[in-house]
This record gives C-alpha cells, structure tokens and sequence, in this order.
C-alpha cells in the first residue's frame, strides 16, 4: 500500500500496518483507538486554537525556530511560547 499524504498516518492504523508494512501488535491498536474514542467526545475549545496547535506540532519538523514564530506572528497567531520552544527546538 502507498502511505503518503495528510491521511497515510489513518490510513495505516485503519489497516493496521506501520508505514513498512509490517503489522501494528493488536494491544498497540486497542488503546490508540480507546483514547482516540476518548479525544472525540472532548469539548473543543475551538477551530483556530486547534489549527495553531496543528502549525506548531507539524510547523516545528519544516521551519526553523524563527522563521515558523514569524509566520505564527503574521498570520495573525500569537508567536511560539517559551514551552512551545522548549519542546520543539
């Protein structure tokens, strides 16, 4: 199976399979959906807090420290705070 894209991660645990092919350990896929399940019912706080926390989570692994606190600032986000900082660079 082809796993790329914004979906290969899903895609892969639907079926079960890590990105190389060999098969995710059952107990492995059972308490990633248990608190997937329990992360669906949570009340979100809301769509652009989610969206900036998106930026940073996956931002982190494509821009500098700089460069992705300069975007942050000028799409209107408050920049990287210093936790942020602190666990992604």
């Amino acid at each position: 199976m082809d796993f790329s894209g914004p979906s290969a991660i899903d895609e892969a645990i639907e079926a079960g399979l890590d990105l190389d092919g060999s098969q995710i350990p059952q107990e492995m896929l059972n308490l990633y959906k248990e608190v997937m399940n329990k992360e669906g019912a949570r009340k979100r706080s809301g769509v652009k807090k989610s969206m900036r926390n998106r930026i940073v989570r996956s931002g982190a692994k494509h821009f500098d420290q700089v460069t992705l606190n300069q975007r942050l600032l000028s799409a209107g986000w408050e920049g990287l705070t210093p936790k942020e900082i602190q666990f992604y660079f």
